[in-house]
């Protein structure tokens, strides 16, 4: 079935998101997405010049995808937004912070985009923990364990959502207790 050329992209897109973070960069080959998006290598090629360029493609759109779920304030509901987005688009969430931390090639957009978060949250941070090198600390953890704990929330079948929320919220929480006391 022909596509109009927006909604193909998006197809495309939405395909090798899925075979990426199961797959990861490496393993996967753009047989494997045109299979996966039931559609021709050539018509893959009208789309994206390269597997590179169509990784990178697919890791932009999760990122925005990830933004808008999120918002741009980070505010007491942005662990609780991030865990639901995960949820529910688990191949973006597992291609933005497990499969594309992972590559060489991808590293530089995946440590940028983490570099953006670690500086909004640090600027957050400031506000209740008065030492910058303690809330830069705090701000770094909490991202790692927000991420690190919703990705092992979804490998273990993504028990109850909003428990979840609740627990890393405590989690990051208490990085936060430990970086005042200081």
């Amino acid at each position: 079935m022909k596509l109009p050329r927006a909604e193909r992209r998006e197809q495309v897109l939405a395909c090798a998101t899925r075979v990426f973070a199961d797959r990861g960069y490496a393993a996967t080959g753009l047989d494997d997405i045109a299979e996966a998006a039931g559609i021709s290598r050539m018509i893959l090629y009208r789309h994206f010049e390269s597997k590179a360029d169509l990784y990178r493609a697919a890791c932009v759109r999760a990122g925005e995808r990830l933004a808008a779920a999120t918002g741009d304030e980070l505010t007491e509901s942005t662990v609780g937004a991030l865990v639901m987005w995960a949820a529910k688009e688990t191949a973006e969430f597992r291609l933005l912070f497990h499969q594309a931390a992972r590559e060489a090639e991808f590293r530089a957009d995946i440590d940028e985009l983490r570099t953006e978060l670690i500086e909004t949250l640090q600027q957050r941070m400031i506000e209740v923990i008065p030492d910058k090198l303690w809330a830069r600390w705090a701000a770094q953890l909490a991202l790692t364990v927000t991420v690190e704990a919703t990705m092992t929330w979804l490998e273990v079948g993504g028990p109850d959502p909003d428990e979840a929320v609740d627990r890393i919220t405590e989690t990051v929480q208490a990085v936060i207790t430990a970086a005042v006391r200081h």
